[in-house]
């Protein structure tokens, strides 16, 4: 089981475990109407109370899946109930919704690649629906970017965003258990609050502590990592970690692998970063935002334009592409 810490105790900052492709955004759910459902035999009225909702969607047979067509394509069910897994929700005919949404422009895509007689040989990583997909978003979306002048005034607005990361000089005792777990998690916390408690008493036994509990190698320094920087950690660890002041932490910290004993023995704030330093990543982060406005209207675009029976999804008013 890895630790998540970011270290192996030799000084390189950590043990973190680790972790190209289109992603096209869909609609703003504002635009969403309603869902129009074909159900083969109505129910009675009497067998739907006044708290029920008006729209069911929740399928016991093939028959109440909804039947949409885009173009006179048809949606099969079967792929609706594929798409579902993508699609969690609160409520299974949400979920049903997004997951016939997200079909339907893709449907719509493939649609206008096709018309477009749009062929394309797939980079390395990517499908040949990636790679025909983005290339029509290249071809179709014009996409403005964003100018030195917008991104110095941009800057000015969230200079407390751009400073260089903070170092750690970090310990740590993991107390492992399986994420899934729930008994052996709380009696990892218990072990690690009595830790805790032990070192609050004797902070010099922390080294010993480390060798007789910890599952991280970093038990063989005395469970220390090294400096940590962001991003050299599990993120939920992270999180907690980089808010810690000196010394020792008064609370486990909990990750994916297990509870962490911490004790922060140097911290070096970030310091403020020049324009010039960020300019590129403030420049990224702009063109990105216009990019997914930019291809939301896009989809509205081919929704206003296309004859969608089964499901109803705000289009743009005048239809754009000719």
């Amino acid at each position: 089981m890895g630790c998540g810490c970011g270290g192996s105790g030799n000084g390189g900052g950590g043990c973190a475990g680790g972790a190209s492709q289109v992603v096209v955004p869909e609609p703003a759910q504002a635009g969403v109407q309603a869902f129009e459902p074909v159900v083969e035999q109505a129910r009675a009225a009497d067998d739907q109370s006044e708290d029920e909702p008006s729209l069911e969607l929740i399928a016991s047979s093939e028959q109440e899946w909804p039947r949409i067509k885009v173009n006179g394509v048809a949606i099969a069910p079967e792929a609706i109930a594929q798409e579902l897994q993508y699609h969690p929700a609160n409520t299974r005919q949400e979920a049903i919704f997004l997951a016939s949404q997200a079909l339907v422009i893709r449907e719509l895509l493939q649609q206008r690649i096709s018309a477009l007689d749009i062929r394309v040989r797939a980079a390395a990583g990517e499908s040949e629906e990636e790679a025909a997909t983005r290339t029509l978003i290249e071809r179709e979306v014009a996409l403005p970017h964003a100018d030195e002048a917008t991104c110095r005034a941009y800057f000015e607005r969230n200079r407390s965003r751009y400073a260089s990361a903070p170092l750690l000089a970090a310990r740590h005792i993991l107390l492992a258990c399986p994420a899934d777990d729930a008994e052996e998690r709380s009696q990892a916390r218990d072990q690690a609050q009595a830790l805790i408690a032990e070192l609050q008493a004797q902070p010099e036994r922390f080294a010993e502590l480390a060798m007789a509990h910890s599952a991280c190698p970093s038990k063989e320094q005395g469970g220390a990592l090294g400096q940590i920087s962001q991003g050299q950690t599990v993120p939920e660890f992270e999180r907690q970690l980089f808010r810690l002041p000196l010394g020792l932490a008064g609370q486990p910290l909990e990750s994916r692998y297990g509870f962490h004993v911490v004790l922060v023995e140097q911290r070096l704030e970030g310091q403020p970063l020049p324009f010039e330093a960020v300019h590129k990543s403030i420049c990224a982060e702009l063109d990105q935002r216009v990019w997914q406005v930019a291809v939301a209207q896009y989809l509205k675009n081919l929704i206003g334009e296309a004859d969608i029976q089964g499901i109803l999804l705000e289009g743009a008013d005048s239809p754009l592409l000719q």
